[in-house]
């Protein structure tokens, strides 16, 4: 795939999380944002700011800080640069019965997370929701 040139491969899921999570660092998003389990493979293509995540299944995630539960699908793919994530593919946020695809996130101040979705939903919450617990 084209939009793959030139990208650090990361594979495994060990290594997979470890990059994951420092290019959400890199980026000033938080590191918990993806909570991911069984990763297959990451990468990430500096030059674009295009990066995927593959796991072997969807996770869904329950942030308990803020009650949101959050849905992140087998491929994960977007555009990272500072302080967000834009055209992100394969994440859906719950708000009540639906499951409405989250198209970016950005992080505003360095305290409120705002997360948008091509239904024309937008929520913000506080960055220490998605916080890794030390």
């Amino acid at each position: 795939m084209a939009e793959r040139d030139g990208a650090v491969i990361n594979k495994g899921h060990e290594e997979g999380l470890r990059m994951a999570i420092a290019l959400l660092e890199e980026f000033e998003l938080p590191g918990g944002l993806l909570p991911l389990a069984e990763v297959i493979e990451v990468g990430y293509v500096k030059s674009t700011g295009y990066m995927w995540i593959q796991q072997k299944k969807k996770v869904e995630h329950n942030f308990k800080v803020i009650n949101k539960l959050v849905g992140y699908d087998a491929n994960i793919t977007g555009i990272i640069e500072k302080k967000r994530i834009k055209k992100l593919k394969g994440v859906k946020a719950k708000e009540l019965m639906l499951w409405p695809p989250v198209s970016e996130i950005t992080v505003n101040d360095g305290k409120k997370i705002v997360f948008k979705s091509l239904a024309g939903i937008t929520k913000t919450f506080p960055v220490e929701a998605f916080c890794i617990a030390k």
